[in-house]
Parts: C-alpha cells; structure tokens; sequence
C-alpha cells in the first residue's frame, strides 16, 4: 500500500488549498481513509476522516465548517479542501489508511491506521 499526500505549500491566513492523497496498492473502496496534522513536539491530530462507504465523516472542532474531506473512487484519491486557513493549521498533513469489518466506520485516532502517507507541510504566515 502506497499513499502520496501532495497540495501543501505556504498560504495567507483566509487562504485555501486543497491537499491529495493518492492511493496504490489497496482497493480504495474498501479502506476508510483519514486526514492527520502535526507540529513539532506536539501530539498528532485527527483532523477529518470518511468511511469507506461514505455514510461517516468526522472533523475536529477546530476545522468545522472550513475543511471538506472527499474522495473521488475513480482516480483512488482522498482531498481535503481547507478554506478560510489560519496560522494555527499550520502543520505537517498525513494521510491514513485502514479497513474495518464496520463499512461506516472512521476513525479520529492515528493509533487505528496501519497505512500513512510521507506528509505534505502546510505553512500559513502572513
């Protein structure tokens, strides 16, 4: 299983990206699928996941309302569109991937993925 994260980069605060992870080696309907950040010494974050049917999405607190995770089954890629940015998303963003026997099940904790991508570093600064 490969998963490539790309769409990082340095934006101003009230900017948008929109980050990829693109997937090989696994039956991309069949893995529920994540999005994590990270900032040095700190603890990594569940910002947003999606089930693999579709039917449970999950956003942390502080991104609800700005992020939009989606999936598009055909190019087995996972974005997640980030609008209205603020410095404190300002962090390293992985991708995760695992299945489950539940098909509307996501999880918001990193230690239930086996799958990770390399990470793509998203920088907000004026």
């Amino acid at each position: 299983v490969q998963l490539v994260e790309s769409g990082g980069g340095l934006v101003h605060p009230g900017g948008s990206l929109r980050l990829s992870c693109t997937s090989s080696g696994l039956t991309f309907d069949s893995y529920s699928m994540g999005w994590f950040r990270q900032t040095p010494g700190n603890e990594r974050e569940g910002v947003s996941c999606n089930s693999m049917s579709g039917g449970m999405t999950y956003y942390a607190d502080s991104v609800k309302g700005r992020f939009t995770i989606s999936r598009d089954s055909a190019k087995n890629t996972l974005y997640l569109e980030m609008n209205d940015l603020k410095p404190e998303d300002t962090a390293m963003y992985y991708c995760a991937a695992d299945t489950w026997t539940t098909a509307d099940y996501c999880s918001a904790y990193g230690a239930e993925y086996n799958y990770w991508g390399q990470g793509t570093q998203v920088t907000v600064s004026s």
